[in-house]
């Protein structure tokens, strides 16, 4: 995987672009983090992608308001990763530049793009 990232404008309806971070082999910088992610690279300065994450984190009930949400968004850190699958398994891995998980250096199947946040509260 090259170091530039391409990041593209998202056309997915907001309510469908982010989703709980279950996967494996991600260290969250702090234990008390949230972790969303969404697929592909996308461009997080974007309104409507950071409305819809905003909005998200109010409904999960990490913000008491919209604009609290938005000002966790400002204050995360964004991570553009590789992901893929271990046969047989149901939740994504992250992978290393070359396919493979980074723990176990198992090669992985399905591999796609992920833009990584991690919301601390």
């Amino acid at each position: 995987m090259s170091s530039k990232i391409l990041l593209m404008k998202d056309i997915r309806i907001g309510e469908s672009l982010w989703f709980t971070w279950e996967g494996n082999e991600y260290e969250p910088n702090s234990t008390s983090s949230y972790i969303y992610y969404t697929n592909g690279h996308i461009d997080l300065n974007e309104d409507v992608v950071r409305g819809a994450l905003a909005s998200l984190l109010q409904r999960d009930g990490i913000s008491y308001s919209l604009g609290q949400g938005f000002s966790l968004v400002e204050r995360a850190v964004i991570n553009y990763l590789q992901a893929g699958f271990e046969d047989g398994e149901y939740h994504p891995t992250i992978s290393d530049s070359d396919g493979n998980s980074i723990k176990n250096e198992i090669e992985l199947i399905g591999l796609f793009d992920l833009t990584l946040v991690e919301i601390e509260n």
